[in-house]
């Protein structure tokens, strides 16, 4: 695809992905968000926290979609939205409300332009200039796992599972719980920087040996308590074991993502063993590529079920996200935004004004001329 021609010229367009946990922002054709920042909003009214999917009416979201807007507009990025074009990263599975209540107040009340939503999965691809692949998207709330093949999503293999960072986070506490620390030790925040910095994923070999000795404990400081809190080795290795837990379900991470390969046809099935593409925060923990590939080899060489479907010898291989797995589908959306795809399949605000609908993704094409 050619080139957004003007897209230095003009203001260039804003990029948001809207996540459960965080928000990635920043304008097209760039390598980087601008900013990073929790999907959260300050109510007015009692100056408390919230989280922006956190609501009761339609009417309630809205007006926090409007608040969080104006923060990333008038804090963050220091523009004004009125007559940009914007791209929305989004989960293709998405909450179709949320949808339309964010498209009403880009529209209605900051009087954009026009608005591009692109599904996460397909654009995360498009970053690595490939047509095909098995794009594993390790969220906050859920894992979702998206074939594409010569770009086109296979919608019927799609598979998602509700584990993620937020699971990971619970079962830390959990533990820690057990050790003694105190509930109100543990805020959201000290439990994620706990996951990042001390916890890893154990190799193949490790984690299936009996009588392994545990890593050693780290000392954790909590600054706003001035307290310190020791983190066992057992958990720090244990905690993501939950991607990997063998059940009669057969919704572990490698059997979710074998059994995603099998929905689709015999004849992209190779493709798309040789072609995994894992991407989101939940993906950025060490040790985890090598694993799951290690899991993966041995179901296909070792589980009957597995074994009888897939034919030949099968090599599990990975790319490498350019840049950090985090961002990978803001990227993608930056990538789309300096492309003439920001003029040619947007929903331009006649045309939403007009329906006050949004069309479904795969019917872009109608956006234009409303139809």
């Amino acid at each position: 695809m050619p080139l957004y021609e003007s897209v230095m010229q003009e203001k260039p367009p804003i990029v948001l992905d809207i996540g459960n946990a965080y928000t990635k922002l920043g304008f097209a054709a760039e390598s980087h968000p601008r900013k990073i920042i929790p999907t959260e909003v300050v109510l007015t009214t009692t100056g408390k926290t919230k989280l922006l999917f956190d609501y009761a009416t339609t009417e309630e979201l809205y007006d926090q979609i409007v608040d969080f807007l104006q923060t990333i507009f008038f804090k963050h990025l220091l523009v004004s939205p009125k007559e940009r074009k914007f791209v929305i990263v989004e989960n293709i599975f998405g909450q179709t409300i949320i949808r339309e209540t964010l498209a009403r107040a880009l529209f209605i009340h900051f009087d954009v332009s026009s608005v591009l939503f692109v599904p996460a999965h397909l654009i995360a691809l498009s970053t690595l200039a490939v047509p095909t692949g098995l794009v594993v998207d390790i969220g906050y709330s859920e894992t979702t796992i998206m074939p594409v093949f010569s770009g086109v999503q296979i919608m019927s293999a799609f598979k998602d599972q509700s584990y993620g960072s937020r699971a990971v986070e619970e079962e830390i506490k959990r533990q820690l719980l057990t050790t003694g620390v105190k509930e109100q030790l543990l805020t959201p925040s000290v439990l994620e920087d706990i996951k990042v910095r001390t916890c890893f994923v154990n190799s193949f070999e490790r984690a299936y040996k009996e009588d392994r000795q545990s890593p050693p404990n780290v000392e954790y400081g909590i600054c706003d308590d001035d307290a310190v809190i020791s983190i066992p080795g057992s958990l720090r290795e244990s905690v993501y074991e939950l991607l990997f837990e063998q059940n009669n379900e057969r919704d572990s991470l490698p059997h979710l993502i074998l059994r995603a390969i099998l929905d689709c046809s015999m004849d992209v099935r190779r493709a798309l063993v040789e072609s995994i593409f894992v991407i989101g925060g939940g993906a950025m923990v060490p040790g985890l590529l090598a694993r799951l590939k290690q899991e993966l080899q041995h179901l296909l060489a070792n589980d009957d079920y597995y074994a009888t479907r897939f034919h030949g010898q099968l090599q599990f291989k990975f790319y490498q996200a350019i840049g950090k797995q985090n961002f990978t589908a803001w990227l993608g959306g930056s990538l789309c935004g300096a492309t003439d795809l920001i003029q040619t399949r947007s929903l331009t605000k006649d045309s939403y004004l007009r329906s006050e609908h949004v069309p479904d993704w795969s019917n872009l094409c109608d956006n234009r001329h409303g139809g």
